[in-house]
């Protein structure tokens, strides 16, 4: 059995153990939310005295108007619900508050919070659920649906930012979505440019939804990129996944500026040609073209295996040879940075990101929704690639 301490002989653990654990957070949150309510409460109430020029019961000269009583207002913040904020009106007056907009029952932190939740992969259903235990009461769909349309002034800035014209390297590619029409989902192509600057900096530019791939959606992206100061003046390479849209854009927007032809796509559509049994030993050899340290050793090599396949699969040879200046155009690239260049892979690690925050959904709601959370899985890559430069591509390498 414990003995007993006196008063004098007791310590800061043993008048813990005292407390139970879930009746001190709840006394805790109780002092905070009737301590945030003072504070809310006497912020509005200094706002109306500096709104009508005059504090309560006081008769002076130059008041701008006159009090007419209160309203309650419960408030969710990041520290808890503030039920029953007393919020002074004025006669005749709506004034403008900074403490307390018009209409507000979230604090902007929960707002970024439900909205970072949604971002991350949580339905609109399903956000309410996860955050109820946290927020204390139920966030709807429809509230985040709301809270998630807040980004489009952020997409449309992003869409009209300069991009000033000293990137190097472009890679341009696009992927696939679902999105409902009228009367069925309809398939959307999202463009997308990204870029490496003269001093290692590497971003997503920009990306834009169309009907297709074809020359006129893909120039008038590449038109737009132009005139928000992309020039071209330092491009020393574009990778392209080969589609003939996208080249016949080029060859109108960048027309002097050489076409690398992405070596992981080409090696894919070798491969559809091939039987199962061919594959490793055909495409390992094929793998060799690339590696080589020089174009002219690139091009030995594909001679050399061109003499071994081109009888038993003429048609994966045949593949390889329709393209292959283009497959070849990252050898006039430094030796450091050919591997970064000569695939469209840094934007298709981008297209998984997308592909595994859309899986919960069967397609998005309209255009808008789309551009929503492709917005927010590049402006959160653009954000970890801030300020860490690919050290090959710097003005010492």
């Amino acid at each position: 059995m414990e003995s007993l301490k006196a008063l004098d002989e007791l310590t800061l653990a043993d008048l813990w153990r005292e407390v139970p654990a879930d009746r001190f957070w709840e006394d805790t949150e109780e002092r905070l939310r009737v301590l945030l309510k003072l504070v809310l409460e006497g912020a509005l109430e200094e706002e109306m005295v500096e709104l009508l020029a005059a504090s309560r019961y006081r008769r002076v000269e130059g008041r701008r108007g006159y009090r007419n009583g209160f309203y309650d207002r419960d408030l969710v913040t990041q520290i808890a619900i503030v039920r029953g904020v007393r919020v002074p009106r004025a006669r005749g007056l709506s004034p403008e508050r900074a403490v307390l907009g018009r209409y507000q029952r979230r604090c902007a932190k929960v707002d970024h919070l439900i909205r970072n939740v949604f971002l991350r992969g949580v339905s609109t259903r399903e956000v309410g659920e996860v955050l109820q235990e946290l927020l204390g009461q139920p966030v709807s769909a429809a509230t985040v649906s709301r809270v998630a349309a807040t980004l489009d002034r952020e997409v449309e800035r992003f869409h009209q930012s300069p991009l000033g014209d000293d990137w190097r390297y472009l890679v341009l590619d696009g992927v696939c979505l679902r999105v409902k029409g009228a009367t069925k989902a309809r398939r959307r192509l999202v463009l997308c440019a990204y870029g490496i600057g003269v001093n290692g900096e590497r971003r997503l530019l920009d990306f834009r939804l169309a009907d297709s791939e074809s020359a006129a959606a893909w120039e008038a992206f590449l038109n737009n990129l132009h005139q928000r100061g992309l020039c071209g003046g330092w491009l020393r390479l574009i990778t392209t996944d080969g589609c003939s849209g996208l080249q016949a854009a080029l060859q109108v927007v960048y027309p002097y500026v050489p076409r690398q032809h992405c070596w992981v796509h080409k090696l894919r559509n070798v491969a559809a040609v091939l039987r199962r049994s061919q594959q490793e030993e055909c495409l390992g050899g094929a793998k060799q073209i690339y590696r080589a340290e020089t174009r002219r050793d690139a091009v030995h090599a594909y001679w050399q295996w061109a003499q071994r396949w081109r009888a038993g699969a003429p048609k994966a040879v045949a593949c390889i040879e329709r393209d292959l200046d283009g497959l070849l155009a990252h050898f006039a690239c430094p030796l450091v940075q050919r591997k970064r260049v000569r695939t469209t892979n840094c934007i298709e690690r981008c297209f998984v990101e997308v592909r595994r925050r859309t899986r919960p959904m069967s397609c998005f709601t309209n255009d808008a929704s789309c551009e929503r959370i492709i917005y927010a899985v590049i402006s959160h890559q653009n954000g970890r690639w801030e300020g860490r430069l690919l050290p090959e591509f710097t003005h010492k390498a």
